[in-house]
């Protein structure tokens, strides 16, 4: 008599398990119809509400796809990214933030920007409007700054100024 209850309980949990997938399937292909994004995303809040926190997370990757209807399909991804989530990249070591050049000429443009000659060739143009005085012969560095521009400056000295290469 026992054993033909626990029968009857599991299968009556194994069929409102099997009801349940196929509603939460129905329900998901419903959203996915939705055309507005913003009643898409509410509609897929509130299933993913009304099904409660019984939700298990893994951490290997997986790549699902779930066919909702004849001509749309969910894809759900869980890369290798959420090991990296948060973490800050390393700077590559043989990368140069900068150099030391030799000044062999220093002349000026009608609008008053300096244009620098090195001795290795380089041609860099001031991009700023700050005074800096340079001469011939004397030593400064080019040194990489935010968003890919670069600073032009002297170790005897506390200021810079913004330059670019021309050549």
């Amino acid at each position: 008599m026992m054993k033909a209850q626990l029968l009857l309980l599991t299968t009556a949990s194994l069929m409102l398990s099997s009801a349940a997938q196929a509603s939460i399937e129905t329900q998901l292909a419903k959203c996915a119809s939705i055309g507005d994004k913003l009643e898409r995303l509410i509609c897929y809040d509130n299933l993913s509400s009304s099904l409660g926190t019984n939700t298990v997370i893994t951490k290997q990757p997986v790549t699902e796809t779930v066919s909702v209807a004849a001509s749309t399909a969910v894809v759900v991804s869980t890369e290798s990214s959420h090991d990296n989530f948060g973490k800050v990249k390393k700077a590559e070591a043989e990368e140069v933030s900068k150099i030391y050049l030799d000044v062999s000429k220093v002349a000026k443009d009608p609008y008053g920007a300096m244009k620098i000659h090195f001795s290795n060739g380089q041609v860099w143009k001031q991009t700023d409007s700050r005074s800096f005085r340079l001469k011939a012969e004397q030593t400064v560095y080019i040194e990489k700054a935010a968003l890919g521009s670069f600073m032009l400056g002297s170790d005897d000295r506390n200021t810079t100024i913004r330059v670019k290469r021309l050549k």
